[in-house]
């Protein structure tokens, strides 16, 4: 506890000299800034998710905990399948917060939106997906890529860049000449049905998030081979982000989201795969409780989650490089236009 407690003053120190990612409408506090009696009515808060996967463990946790209505909210989930129908749903108002990759705010912001997306929370730290080949590869290595057509989801969204820098960085080379040993990086499939797509004959390989891939697994369709995050290393994968504008009007709405998801950080970090999935299985009563305790311990494996809401400058500048390398970029986002980490260091501070 003291090593936490001196880090994060540390942290909050730094910010202060710096002026990274701060809102002035909401103080550094203590306490949980809104917190109502069960009688009264809870705030409804939409949450609009990039897809339903138990990469997002600590969001189910905190659903299934009750610490959102601890935190006097109401939340909803729509499923939106891929950043790009997220981002539209939160810019359309249909819901108020977005679970997606910060790419999506990248974009929108450096392409002139006058009310754009902020990223107060992350939640994962590198990529969820698992590579799934057709014929069972024990000794698979990234370099076996070449020559191979992987339906890889849609482009300019980050499985598919991240796919794509990992492929690259194993010295395969990415383009639709398989023959000669070019990687085929397929982005016609859409993102919610790749899975049927490889199961119905499409691509050697297919990256696919759980419990997907599990399932196709069992299907006897495709078999794991690795893990994308394990290889790709650190990145922003997934945030929660809010309209500037509904940040402005709504802070203590979005500090109470924030401690809630903290709260489900802190748990997952704290337990073992099998007590988080026996508390995460009313989200995903497709699977058994043995698979999906081994589908948590996947994402343990290879340190998925954050284990809290702080979003640093150098994740952030390591996607725009992914991003830049995709070819997706040509304008970066100033780290403090996009990111505002001041939610993230009250719901800590709540903590100490």
């Amino acid at each position: 506890m003291k090593l936490k407690r001196t880090l994060l003053y540390t942290l909050i120190t730094s910010m202060a000299i710096v002026g990274v990612g701060c809102t002035p409408d909401v103080a550094p506090q203590t306490t949980t800034e809104v917190s109502q009696d069960a009688e009264e009515e809870l705030i409804v808060v939409n949450i609009a998710e990039v897809t339903h996967s138990v990469f997002y463990a600590p969001q189910y946790v905190a659903i299934e905990n009750g610490y959102f209505e601890e935190e006097g909210l109401e939340v909803t989930l729509l499923g939106a399948q891929g950043a790009d129908k997220t981002m539209a749903s939160l810019l359309s108002g249909e819901v108020q917060v977005g679970l997606m990759g910060p790419e999506a705010s990248i974009y929108v912001y450096t392409q002139g939106s006058p009310d754009y997306a902020i990223n107060f929370a992350q939640l994962t730290k590198r990529d969820g997906s698992f590579l799934l080949s057709r014929v069972e590869e024990p000794d698979f290595k990234f370099s076996d890529l070449s020559g191979a057509d992987i339906l890889g989801g849609r482009k300019g969204g980050v499985p598919f860049m991240t796919l794509e820098y990992v492929v690259q960085h194993n010295g395969v080379k990415i383009g639709e000449d398989v023959a000669s040993g070019e990687a085929n990086v397929r982005s016609d499939i859409a993102f919610d049905v790749m899975a049927g797509a490889f199961i119905g004959g499409e691509g050697d390989y297919v990256t696919l998030f759980e419990p997907l891939a599990t399932q196709v697994e069992q299907s006897g369709a495709g078999y794991i081979v690795a893990s994308i995050g394990a290889e790709s290393g650190e990145i922003p994968y997934t945030a929660y982000s809010a309209l500037d504008s509904y940040i402005e009007d709504n802070p203590k709405v979005i500090q109470s989201f924030t401690n809630a998801i903290y709260k489900g950080q802190q748990f997952v970090a704290e337990n073992d795969a099998s007590t988080i999935a026996e508390v995460i299985s009313p989200q995903f009563t497709e699977l058994s409780i043995e698979d999906l305790t081994t589908v948590v311990q996947r994402y343990k494996d290879i340190d998925a989650w954050n284990s809290d809401p702080f979003m640093t400058e150098q994740s952030l500048d390591m996607l725009m490089n992914v991003m830049e390398i995709a070819g997706e970029l040509d304008v970066r986002a100033p780290f403090d236009a996009i990111v505002d980490n001041q939610f993230a260091i009250n719901a800590m501070l709540d903590d100490l």
